[in-house]
């Protein structure tokens, strides 16, 4: 019995992500895309490296 509640809850589970990638396709693209056009990483300007952290970057002039 316990078996047939799971298999039923996982099947509504896989037809609710299908009638939402049906309604709304390439909604999760556009929102991934929008966040990484806002927050760009910032790079050296001096080399071009990613710089991590707040200690600056290794080529010394960051």
């Amino acid at each position: 019995m316990l078996f047939k509640i799971i298999l039923i809850f996982l099947l509504v589970m896989a037809l609710i992500g299908m009638i939402g990638k049906l309604l709304f396709p390439n909604r999760l693209d556009r929102l991934t895309a929008l966040r990484r056009k806002a927050v760009k990483a910032p790079v050296c300007p001096r080399c071009g490296r990613y710089m991590i952290g707040s200690s600056g970057c290794d080529c010394g002039k960051g």
